[in-house]
């Protein structure tokens, strides 16, 4: 098992040995301190950012009916809410753009009677990576809720706090870790999404270029920068997970 899992664990380090070896380190600070670099980021944390709000006031009341509401095709609407989890991102991207693009079927109507356009702008990359990432809380959050010992609420409820109350004082205390946990991978998604936002939202510089999608872009043009984008978006990564163990994934 031993000799198992330490060629298992070569194989995920090998590949970040070899991106730290290309990595330009005399040159690097010039590199991400670059307009496009710059811009890239500014794009990339704005879009996650709003992306992981959306997530926590559209994904935990998804998550709350999906682990507490019984009802009638359950499955199917888990499944649904789901399925971004294991669609490829550019299906993904291809399907917003049908529903959500100057021709789409809700797209047409929400242009004639607004004039929004959703593809190529920054609303469309939000959408594009909440799509995506949303999952990644309602999945968490809903997975704590069954987990949850329904007594201490019944307790409250018993004691004459309203369900409101038992809500914002036992159930989300409860679940917390979850929910954070749960936040941080929609933010860590969000901010790594390529595949839907370049299919829905396109790669403009400095409007809808995100940092992978300068990744994408620099490789064919500009290796180091690329090379150095990509550690730091590791570096970000490795990061979130490090942090998720250490303080919210610690068993009690």
């Amino acid at each position: 098992m031993l000799a198992l899992a330490a060629v298992g664990i070569g194989f995920f380090a090998l590949p970040l040995v070899g991106l730290m070896v290309r990595t330009p380190w005399s040159d690097l600070p010039s590199l991400l301190g670059s307009a496009v670099v710059l811009d890239a980021l500014r794009i990339s944390l704005v879009a996650s950012v709003a992306a992981t709000v959306i997530s926590f006031i559209i994904g935990v009341p998804i998550a709350f009916v999906l682990a507490r509401a019984e009802f009638w095709g359950k499955s199917i609407v888990r499944a649904l809410v789901l399925l971004p989890l294991v669609l490829p991102p550019v299906v993904g991207g291809a399907a917003l753009l049908f529903a959500l693009g100057r021709r789409g079927v809700l797209g047409e109507p929400l242009h004639d009677a607004t004039g929004i356009v959703l593809p190529f702008s920054m609303a469309g990359v939000v959408v594009a990576v909440t799509f995506v990432a949303m999952p990644f809380v309602v999945i968490t959050v809903e997975a704590a809720l069954r987990n949850l010992d329904s007594r201490f609420e019944g307790a409250a409820a018993s004691l004459g706090a309203g369900r409101w109350a038992v809500l914002r004082r036992v159930t989300i205390p409860m679940i917390l870790p979850s929910l954070l946990s749960g936040l941080a991978l929609t933010w860590a998604r969000a901010f790594g999404e390529f595949g839907a936002t370049v299919t829905f939202a396109g790669n403009v510089l400095g409007r809808t270029q995100t940092m992978p999608l300068a990744v994408f872009v620099a490789l064919e043009s500009d290796r180091a920068t690329a090379t150095a984008l990509s550690l730091a978006m590791v570096a970000v990564s490795l990061a979130v997970l490090i942090l998720l163990r250490d303080r919210w994934w610690r068993p009690t």
